[in-house]
């Protein structure tokens, strides 16, 4: 399982920091991907980023509430059609 972050995010960046996988990625360009987005295939599950998250934007994918479960697809296609960690560049 993977995290999954929301469009609730502002970019704070702090789980971007604390990730021990480093797998969060800030999208690029801010106008297609506004959010952070964390790799599924490479995301341990260890939680470390919820508590960084001044926006409560980050959920485990199985506990993301309805209203924001669409972003769960935005979230894999950051890194199947999008520029993935490509964007860190």
């Amino acid at each position: 399982m993977t995290h999954i972050i929301t469009g609730l995010c502002l970019r704070h960046e702090g789980c971007i920091e604390v990730c021990p996988v480093d797998c969060i990625v800030a999208g690029q360009p801010i106008d297609q991907w506004p959010f952070s987005y964390i790799d599924p295939l490479t995301c341990i599950d260890c939680g470390l980023c919820i508590p960084t998250c001044p926006y409560n934007a980050i959920w485990p994918e199985a506990n993301v509430p309805e209203p924001l479960q669409a972003d769960i697809a935005v979230n894999y296609a950051f890194f199947t059609d999008g520029p993935g960690y490509q964007a860190r560049r």
